[in-house]
């Protein structure tokens, strides 16, 4: 049998159910290298929530996994000397893999991992970067230059979605050495079910919105990047006491957003919510609402974890799920990252319309069953089961 080698900084609530639905289907065997040894036991600070989080699912259950030493001064995942494991190759060696799967190449331990095995296994890579953010002439150029030697050092790249694969191929990836793998989460966690809805009546009740409200969702870092800010200031210029808007979430907008929208009987703050609670959360809403500016927004997996509620989103273009699972109108709206006018001319519309949201809420349902980690795992197997795709 083919064993695949990971190699990932730390536990991560997308990846750990991904990795083990992959190890029971026994079509190939994995261990996950985790480099950020420090992270063992499962509290890090994040510094977008600004407080430690420790995540309430299992993420080391159902898969073999070790931690690799990591020897850095300034441990942690912000920074390429942060993460430095010098046996990390021997480790891979003494298990004999047969080929590696690195997530993230902006380590050291990760690169050097490339580097070496590139020519002795096959070499896949995953991550999700695009090309949303527009940068000057010259560090574009300067950085292409760079990412292009990073990438010849891969034989396979993942690619998210549209705009992930964009970027690789402005990056010297060519057509034939990038496989789909979509951008996947547990759905069936997120999916409608009595748990779900009991959990989401709760909400509600708590925060005195009756089960007949339109309610608008926000739920990540309370960030500049993710603009909560511009959503709450334009929810209330709409001006309809009817709807409301839940913010959940901490950061380092918290204390402005609260100064200045708090006293809107029609917006509710809610702390961060562990995964165990996301799932009524997203039950709670009719619509979700990812208003992100950027930079380095990525594709944005609470979209999928509204979508594998049924929930309708609204997005900006700066989301990299955007460019695969909105369909205008169908599973819902998109709008320029900066443009309040169009942002306000969906909200309002779904505010007239909302019988519309039954409809949508089944081509949401429909779009969004293929991005799953059964998809994921076919992907990788297929790879190994015909060798000839990682030559």
């Amino acid at each position: 049998m083919q064993k695949l080698a990971i190699i990932s900084t730390h536990p991560i609530q997308y990846n750990a159910p991904f990795f083990k639905l992959l190890s029971q289907r026994k079509n190939i065997l994995i261990k996950v290298f985790y480099t950020w040894s420090q992270s063992e036991q499962g509290i890090k600070f994040d510094p977008g929530f600004g407080k430690e989080i420790a995540w309430d699912i299992p993420l080391l259950e159902g898969y073999d996994y070790c931690f690799v030493n990591n020897i850095s001064t300034q441990p942690g995942s912000h920074n390429y000397r942060g993460i430095n494991n010098p046996t990390l190759i021997r480790e891979i060696e003494n298990w004999c893999a047969n080929g590696i799967l690195v997530y993230g190449w902006s380590f050291k331990s990760h690169f050097k991992a490339m580097r070496y095995f590139k020519g002795k296994v096959p070499v896949l890579f995953r991550g999700d970067s695009t090309l949303l953010d527009k940068q000057t002439f010259i560090k574009k150029v300067i950085r292409r230059i760079a990412l292009k030697f990073v990438y010849s050092k891969i034989d396979i790249a993942l690619y998210a979605g549209n705009a992930n694969k964009a970027y690789f191929l402005a990056h010297g990836v060519v057509e034939h050495k990038l496989v789909f793998m979509p951008h996947a989460i547990d759905n069936e966690r997120f999916a409608v079910s009595e748990k779900n809805t009991n959990g989401a009546k709760e909400i509600r009740k708590k925060l005195k919105i009756s089960n007949e409200a339109l309610v608008f969702l926000f739920a990540g870092k309370l960030e500049p990047k993710k603009q909560p800010d511009l959503l709450a200031k334009v929810f209330c210029e709409i001006e309809n006491n009817e709807s409301h808007l839940i913010i959940a979430g901490n950061g380092v907008l918290e204390n402005l957003l609260k100064a200045n929208f708090s006293n809107k009987s029609n917006i509710h703050f809610i702390d961060f919510q562990n995964q165990q609670s996301m799932p009524a959360l997203y039950a709670a809403c009719d619509v979700f609402v990812l208003p992100s500016k950027g930079p380095a927004e990525t594709w944005g997996l609470s979209i999928n974890e509204a979508m594998a509620a049924a929930k309708p989103v609204l997005i900006s273009n700066a989301c990299g799920a955007a460019y695969d699972l909105l369909v205008e109108g169908k599973t819902g709206f998109i709008f320029e990252k900066f443009d309040s006018k169009k942002l306000k001319e969906h909200l309002k519309y779904v505010i007239k319309n909302r019988e519309k949201l039954i409809t949508m809420s089944d081509e949401v349902s429909k779009k969004i069953s293929f991005y799953n980690y059964i998809n994921d795992c076919t992907a990788i197997e297929n790879l190994f089961l015909n060798k000839c795709q990682l030559l």
